[in-house]
């Protein structure tokens, strides 16, 4: 199943809003494996929305038409869908309750336009709306591509494509089949890197399917499986992540769609009852925050410090200024942990900053950990220019030697 998505609405085109429909879908439809091979916004003109469609119904099967429902005059989708279906728009009856009954209850004069919202194509199958007015409409044609009629709110849509349009299409086009899917997370490695080393299992895929993520500062794969039953897809998921993990194993930290490397691992130092400490002097914070963020009971840090400027602490808890060097970042991780008594002692140092001939700084910072073992693990990180992501990218490096400390 080849799918397209059409986002319709003059204010997108014209940037007053933005189209968090189009990913948003698509990414429910990789889940269930449908391919989106195009995806394209058209204003709110009828001749250009149907010369829209007829360029997509000779290349997909199954077109998603969001936004343009609505009671307004320039709401014109389904009317469009209906012109070139060559099918008339019919009443839904408890849709047109539902509004009936809220003007009713608010004391309000509904107008004529408002019943249009409670329409829908006379072949094809309403869709109800849990937070607003208009129907959703899903047509299964015969001589055709099927067509799927999404309101335009993002507050509307995502919970009528989360509740009724994926066990929709499962039952129409999956009927015989299960569909599981994985997601593995990836990080010290890019997505160009990534998909080069998988370009085999990529170019070859057909079952699992394979779908990269580019994401801030690490990468995603969604690996979606089908078959008869459930042994028979976790079978062929188990065998693709086998290959993946052979090949890039080394940067892979954890699955799911809502984790992150900062909750992986926090969960293994919970498990190994470790506690940390850190002082930061390039990344204001962000390291023990990373450390605190999932720690509801407050089991893991032991505290430490931000430093505007990253001093070495002494004997008398004195600051000395410029610490830049390797030598002295190793020294202020061992001194953290000792003041701190922690599992764990880490020290990211200030950045040694490199002028260049476009005027860019460049430069490099050390991130040294003491483990519980007093075993020393340091790392340099150098960075092309100065912006604010780098400070993340720190953040995850350091959150990712811990991770492989631990494990």
């Amino acid at each position: 199943m080849k799918a397209e998505l059409i986002a319709v609405g003059t204010e997108i085109l014209l940037g007053q809003i933005t189209d968090t429909n189009t990913p948003f879908i698509a990414q429910k439809l990789a889940n269930l494996g449908i391919d989106v091979y195009f995806q394209s916004t058209v204003g709110d003109n009828p001749e250009r929305l149907k010369a829209t469609i007829e360029l997509a119904a000779q290349r997909s099967g199954l077109i998603i038409l969001s936004g343009g429902l609505g009671p307004t005059e320039d709401d014109l989708t389904k009317q469009t869908v209906a012109d070139f279906l060559q099918q008339k728009l019919v009443t839904d009856a408890p849709a047109m309750a539902k509004i009936e009954r809220y003007f009713r209850e608010t004391g309000r004069v509904m107008t004529e336009n408002n019943r249009i919202q409670a329409m829908y194509l006379a072949n094809a199958q309403p869709i109800s709306n849990r937070t607003g007015f208009a129907v959703g409409i899903f047509a299964k044609e015969t001589n055709g591509p099927d067509f799927l009629l999404l309101p335009g709110p993002p507050s509307e849509l995502e919970p009528m494509v989360s509740e009724q349009v994926l066990p929709l299409l499962t039952k129409n086009y999956f009927r015989d089949h299960i569909l599981h899917s994985r997601v593995l997370r990836f990080f010290g490695i890019g997505e160009s890197e990534l998909t080069t080393q998988l370009s085999d299992l990529i170019d070859k895929q057909k079952n699992p399917t394979i779908a990269p993520y580019a994401k801030q500062n690490e990468v995603t794969l969604r690996l979606t499986a089908r078959g008869k039953t459930v042994s028979e897809v976790d079978g062929a998921l188990n065998n693709c992540e086998s290959k993946i993990q052979k090949l890039v194993g080394d940067y892979f930290y954890g699955y799911g769609d809502h984790n992150s490397l900062s909750k992986v691992v926090i969960k293994q130092l919970k498990k190994a009852q470790s506690t940390v400490s850190a002082v930061e002097g390039f990344t204001d914070g962000r390291l023990l925050t990373a450390l605190t963020e999932s720690d509801d009971n407050n089991q893991i840090s032991k505290g430490g410090r931000v430093l505007t400027t990253l001093s070495l602490v002494t004997d008398q808890n004195e600051f000395q200024t410029d610490l830049k060097s390797k030598k002295d970042t190793e020294q202020l991780a061992k001194q953290i942990k000792q003041d701190t008594n922690s599992n764990l002692g880490i020290a990211v140092s200030q950045a040694q900053l490199d002028q260049v001939a476009n005027g860019e700084q460049v430069g490099s910072i050390w991130i040294a950990i003491v483990d519980n073992k007093n075993q020393m693990n340091c790392k340099k990180l150098k960075f092309s220019t100065i912006r604010p992501f780098v400070k993340e990218r720190v953040v995850m490096n350091a959150l990712s030697m811990i991770n492989q400390i631990l494990k």
